[in-house]
């Protein structure tokens, strides 16, 4: 059982701790409220431009060299990641060198230079990760379905923003964006590993003194509007089609949200779900053929995604179909619900044995939803799901007036890859 430690600082940052005596190593994770959606289109992708800044150099490690040494020469790991609510930084260490995990976290979030030097050498690198994406189908086929299902919101816009922000944006910039949004109770440091609650607070206290402030950033609110355009092909010359095919769902918060996730588990969350089964094993299809429910806290989608035969695209969408109408029409029976059921909480077991994966966890609950759940309640909210409740989810869900589908791949002549079937 991991047992967890909340600790509210009077700056109103907050620490989640996870001590775990099973490991000899310590996750450092700093969680920030400044993911994409809290840009404007003038500035699409700076949250990640600036997450990339912070690793070119403070004072005590002024250089990205000697930043990235730092950890290096203690075997540790380094990275950080961008998502639409949040962005993230984290070192992983031995226990014994846990101090300089804060020192180093420390130095890039509050001495930081975003000099022009390095401000000029990191746009080509993010132009080429630019060009890197959209090289690359499976990645690139999503931001094209989130940009048709949320459509002109910070949803919809793809995290690595422009290529006009990229090569425009300036020192400045990034201060502002950090002095806006890098604020005390937009913060949660999660630390997990072989460490005390009272030696993280100790920790997070002298290396991480942000000002106290009462403001909590708050994004631009998703409210669903009526669709104009629910399928897009995109031409390009590729040996596999990739398509993304789904519904609009729900937030984070929502009463049904594991129901939603039991539902994406029944129809391909493994090698014997319905899809893998059906679009791979049955039909030879595809490599690749998952479902997933996505929550934000304020909206969601529920999809299905493979990787295609070109010439057989067509009857990859009409057999994912096939299975969202099967699922609608009859009970899923008791002993598949079941499985998909501890394929979730199995999954979730075997990621918790990691450090970085217990900060991640909890301290992302923390952060978006200022609670936390325990991998008990979890675990119980799975396990309560019902063949009825799936069904009825299904049945609202998975309308003809919801679907939507982008699909990549060498089709110039789109018609008959953008013919829908009727559920």
């Amino acid at each position: 059982m991991i047992k967890l430690e909340k600790i509210t600082l009077p700056n109103k940052m907050r620490v989640v701790v996870a001590p775990m005596r099973s490991t000899e190593a310590v996750t450092v994770m700093i969680l920030v409220r400044a993911g994409s959606r809290y840009e404007t289109k003038e500035i699409n992708g700076i949250a990640h431009f600036l997450e990339h800044m912070f690793f070119k150099g403070g004072e005590r490690y002024p250089t990205p060299r000697q930043v990235s040494e730092a950890i290096d020469r203690i075997g540790g790991e380094f990275n950080a990641f961008t998502s639409d609510e949040y962005v993230g930084y984290y070192v992983k260490v031995a226990r014994e060198h846990t101090e300089v995990a804060f020192d180093v976290l420390s130095d890039m979030m509050f001495n930081a230079k975003f000099d022009p030097d390095g401000l000029e050498r990191e746009r080509g690198v993010i132009l080429e990760e630019y060009n890197m994406y959209e090289d690359t189908p499976v990645r690139k086929i999503w931001d094209d379905f989130e940009r048709l299902i949320f459509g002109d919101h910070p949803l919809g816009w793809s995290t690595i923003g422009t290529k006009t922000l990229i090569k425009s944006v300036k020192q400045e910039d990034f201060i502002a964006y950090r002095t806006r949004l890098y604020s005390a109770p937009n913060i949660v440091v999660a630390v997990a590993g072989n460490i005390t609650p009272t030696q993280a607070k100790r920790l997070v206290e002298e290396y991480l003194p942000y000002k106290k402030t009462v403001k909590k950033n708050q994004p631009t609110l998703y409210r669903e509007t009526k669709r104009t355009k629910r399928s897009e092909i995109l031409y390009k010359k590729t040996e596999q089609a990739h398509l993304v095919l789904g519904v609009p769902s729900f937030g984070s918060s929502h009463p049904d949200k594991y129901v939603a996730t039991v539902l994406a588990a029944i129809l391909g969350g493994g090698m014997s779900s319905r899809l893998f089964m059906s679009v791979r094993e049955r039909l030879g299809l595809a490599y690749y053929v998952r479902a997933a429910a996505q929550h934000y806290t304020d909206a969601g989608y529920l999809v299905a995604s493979a990787g295609v035969d070109v010439n057989r695209v067509d009857l990859a969408i009409k057999t994912i179909l096939d299975e969202f109408r099967d699922i609608t029409r009859s009970k899923v029976p008791i002993e598949e619900l079941a499985k998909a059921k501890e394929f979730l909480v199995g999954g979730m077991v075997r990621g918790l044995e990691h450090s970085d994966e217990v900060a991640y966890t909890f301290g992302l609950q923390d952060l978006l939803h200022d609670k936390i759940e325990s991998v008990e309640t979890m675990k119980r909210k799975i396990h309560a799901v019902t063949t009825d409740q799936v069904q009825r989810l299904a049945r609202k869900l998975f309308t003809d007036n919801k679907l939507v589908l982008t699909v990549i791949g060498p089709y110039k002549d789109a018609s008959k890859v953008k013919r829908f079937y009727r559920l």
